[in-house]
Order: C-alpha cells, then sequence, then structure tokens
C-alpha cells in the first residue's frame, strides 16, 4: 500500500486514551443535560441541537475522523433510544431518521476534515519556523565562530613566530586574548547545546520546579560581579518571595547572556539594574542598561537569530543574535515572552516574563 493510502487510513481509524476519554466526557455531559432539561421541554425540541452541537465539538477537539463518526452513529442512537417515543426502546421506523443520521455524518466528516487540514497546516507552519530558525542560527555559527577562532590563530602564531621578540607583558596581554575567546567559544556552544536540547524532541518543553525568582537573580548577579568587577551592577527584587516554576539553570543562564549582552555591546555603558517584580500572574526580569541603546533598525531582529546576518561584518566584534536567540527559545519553554526598547532618557532595557503558575 502506498503511504498516501496508509495516511488516509490513519487519519480514518486513530485512536487515543485522550480523546477517547474527552468523547465520552462530551456525549455523557450532553445526555445528562438533555435529561435534565426534558424536565421543562416534554416535546425534547432541543436534543437533536445538543446532540450536533456535541458532534461538532468532538470532531473539533479530537484527531482524525474515528471519533467524529463514532459519535455521530452513537448520538442518533441515544436520541433514539432516550429522547423518542417508546423511550428506552429503539425505533427505527421514525420519519425523517436517515436524514437525522445523514446529518450528524456531515457534520462529523466535515468538521473533522477541516480540523485535520488546520491542524496539518499548523505543523508545516511550526516546521517552517523551525527551519527557518535553524537556518539564522546557522550563518550565526559561521560568522561568530569564524571572529574568535581567527583570533586564536592570529595570536598562537604570533607567540610561535615572534616568541623571543616578545615581552612578558605583551604575552600575558596575547595569552589574555586567547582566553577571553576560548572563554566566549564555550558560552556559544553551550548556548548551541541548549538549543539542541530544545529541539530535540520535536517540541519546545523543560522540567521546572518552583525557584525563588530572587535567588536565581542573586546568583546570576553574584557570577557577574566576579567577572565584571568594573561595571556598576544594581540589583532590585520586590519584598514578597516569588516562586516561579522554572529550570533554574537556564533561566539563570538567560540572565547572564542578557547581562554579558550589556558588556559586550552596549556602546558607552558603565551601569546595570536588574530587575524582578510581579505583573498580572507573571514574573518580570529587567536588565537596563546606561548605554547607547539599540539600533532601532535592528530591534525587530533581536530574538530571531538573524541579527548576526544582518549587521555589518566586523572581526573584532562579537554579535549577541546566538545568544538573544537562545534567551528567547528558553523563555517561549516557559511559557512566557521576551522583549527589547530603547529607554527615553538613553539606555537599552531587555526584558523576559514568565508565568508564576502552572497551565
Amino acid at each position: 500500500m502506498g503511504s498516501g493510502f496508509k495516511e488516509r487510513l490513519h487519519r480514518l481509524f486513530y485512536f487515543s486514551l485522550s480523546d477517547t476519554l474527552v468523547s465520552l466526557g462530551i456525549l455523557l455531559a450532553v445526555s445528562a443535560l438533555c435529561l435534565l432539561l426534558q424536565r421543562f421541554d416534554r416535546q425534547n425540541n432541543f436534543v437533536s441541537m445538543l446532540f450536533v452541537l456535541a458532534v461538532f465539538l468532538i470532531a473539533r477537539i479530537t484527531h482524525g475522523y474515528f471519533y467524529g463518526i463514532a459519535a455521530s452513529l452513537i448520538s442518533v442512537l441515544t436520541v433514539n433510544f432516550l429522547f423518542t417515543y417508546p423511550y428506552f426502546r429503539f425505533n427505527f421506523t421514525l420519519a425523517g431518521y436517515p436524514i437525522a443520521i445523514v446529518t450528524m455524518l456531515v457534520v462529523s466528516i466535515t468538521t473533522s476534515a477541516l480540523t485535520t487540514q488546520a491542524k496539518r497546516s499548523a505543523q508545516a507552519r511550526l516546521e517552517a519556523d523551525r527551519e527557518k530558525t535553524r537556518s539564522n542560527l546557522l550563518r550565526a555559527v559561521s560568522h561568530d565562530l569564524r571572529t574568535p577562532l581567527t583570533s586564536i590563530l592570529g595570536v598562537s602564531s604570533a607567540l610561535l613566530e615572534h616568541d623571543a621578540s616578545i615581552s612578558r607583558e605583551e604575552r600575558l596581554a596575547l595569552l589574555r586574548d586567547v582566553h577571553d575567546d576560548a572563554s566566549w567559544l564555550i558560552r556559544m556552544v553551550e548556548n548551541l547545546l541548549t538549543v539542541t536540547r530544545m529541539d530535540r524532541s520535536g517540541e519546545e518543553a523543560v522540567v521546572k520546579t518552583a525557584e525563588a525568582g530572587e535567588e536565581i537573580l542573586q546568583s546570576a548577579a553574584e557570577k557577574f560581579r566576579k567577572r565584571f568587577p568594573a561595571w556598576n551592577l544594581t540589583v532590585s527584587v520586590p519584598q514578597a518571595l516569588l516562586m516561579i516554576p522554572m529550570d533554574a539553570i537556564l533561566i539563570e543562564q538567560v540572565l547572564m547572556n542578557l547581562m554579558e549582552n550589556a558588556v559586550f555591546h552596549a556602546s558607552g555603558a558603565d551601569c546595570l539594574t536588574v530587575q524582578l517584580a510581579s505583573s498580572n500572574r507573571f514574573a518580570v526580569f529587567t536588565v537596563e542598561d546606561n548605554g547607547a541603546g539599540f539600533d532601532p533598525a535592528l530591534l525587530p531582529k533581536l530574538f530571531t537569530g538573524g541579527l548576526a546576518a544582518s549587521a555589518a561584518a566586523d572581526d573584532r566584534r562579537r554579535h549577541m543574535g546566538i545568544g538573544l536567540t537562545v534567551c528567547s527559545a528558553i523563555v517561549r519553554a516557559h511559557g512566557g515572552a521576551m522583549g527589547a526598547e530603547n529607554l527615553p532618557g538613553g539606555g537599552a532595557r531587555v526584558y523576559f516574563t514568565l508565568p508564576l503558575e502552572e497551565d
């Protein structure tokens, strides 16, 4: 059998426990509602419409065609048995009975077909978005890896070829450059591994536990102060303890990426403010700097992975496309959102939200 025929059979006879329970639940609820309303309308004029609605909901919610068609047949038999004279007995001689069956089947098949098509279109769009993200990441990686590797190669060549003529201070400065470039490469590899972890199962999923947001923020701030002691870092947290469902390691990585981006890219900045607040059942993490702000043309591209490809080539400038793409993926996997803006008085603000409660 061809793959197309197998796919059609799969859509027709798809079975799952969750869809079965949902279908039974809807049919039982509608049956109970009809029995209750029967006290007020002995002619049962409402029964057919409610069961048509039930068939529509089942066909819309479940996968494939099986549950919609099965719900159609069960609904017709239920109406015949429970709500048609003589009650609690089947009567297949009623006028219009074939029309009722055909109507239910048409509703279920049409709704199931539209639902299946909509879900396939949504899946296709999701795959296209993932492929676009992968392409953007590949372009960013190809650009950003070349910069530190070229620097390391140049420094090592200078040390090998001119070691005798290089002073101790110059040698230490060159080795410090190699150390910084190697550290940056390690952080990039960690970011790429995070992207692989997020996308390995075909969906963005993280294991979340309730963590104190203040502790995660303070931990990231302490690490930042050790690495960049010359920067003035201010931390602001609310008085009330915020317990946030999260993967603490990933969220701390997001905060570190955002603060490091300010160090490497915020022109003229020397102060950072990191803040945690709550708003409408969301925790809001904010990182602000006192630099020159973002180029307005780059703001729409910050979280798409295309920043490095769109920025001007500069072998000494490391672009933040990889880091922010990873940050955005982590935040989305937590059910949150991410954004950036320029401050009216100068500087830039990058923020992200996390739900305070699990869905």
